[in-house]
């Protein structure tokens, strides 16, 4: 029985000893790296009749099934990504921007370089895009300091609009 703790004690003891030295000729592992995400929100609404011509945005009613694009143009006006996003039933949009790059910080950062355009209106009684927000131009981007984090990855979330549809057709409103 001795000899068998005492057995025992010498295989722990050399395992101790060269455990390290068989790991040592092994590369560090390296952590993964972190990944940065760029993300695009916003919201697709119908605007009502009630204001028309306008900007206004009052008692308008989201767009489930929109469809919107985010465009991202380089430091020399090339279009270096596009990607389309439709809307859920509250009219929101949220689009990760997978594959994006920042050649340029400055000049292609995503605040500089990208917009959102209205694509598509699955609504047969809302589908004229309106320029709210620069919809059919092209609406700027806007930091409102909103991130997401986790272990190893970092969401920067950029916003867009809101974005509108109008009707095709308006009763005319009277003015007494």
């Amino acid at each position: 029985m001795a000899s068998n703790l005492h057995l025992l004690l010498i295989v722990l003891t050399a395992s101790m000893v060269l455990l390290p030295l068989a790991t040592a000729d092994e590369p560090p592992k390296k952590s993964d790296p972190k990944v940065t995400q760029i993300v695009v929100e916003g919201v697709v609404e119908c605007q009502s009749c009630k204001n028309y011509g306008s900007w206004g945005l009052s008692d308008a009613k989201p767009i489930m099934g929109a469809e919107v694009s985010v465009i991202c143009k380089d430091h020399r006006n090339r279009v270096s990504f596009y990607k389309a996003f439709e809307t859920d039933e509250h009219g929101y949009f949220y689009g990760q921007l997978d594959g994006f790059k920042m050649n340029h910080y400055y000049l292609d950062h995503p605040l500089i370089s990208c917009k959102v355009k209205l694509v598509s209106s699955p609504l047969n009684a809302c589908n004229i895009p309106t320029n709210i927000n620069y919809g059919i131009n092209g609406s700027p981007l806007r930091y409102e300091n909103k991130r997401f984090f986790g272990d190893n990855y970092e969401s920067i979330v950029y916003s867009a609009g809101p974005l509108a549809y109008r009707p095709g057709h308006c009763v005319p409103v009277s003015k007494h």
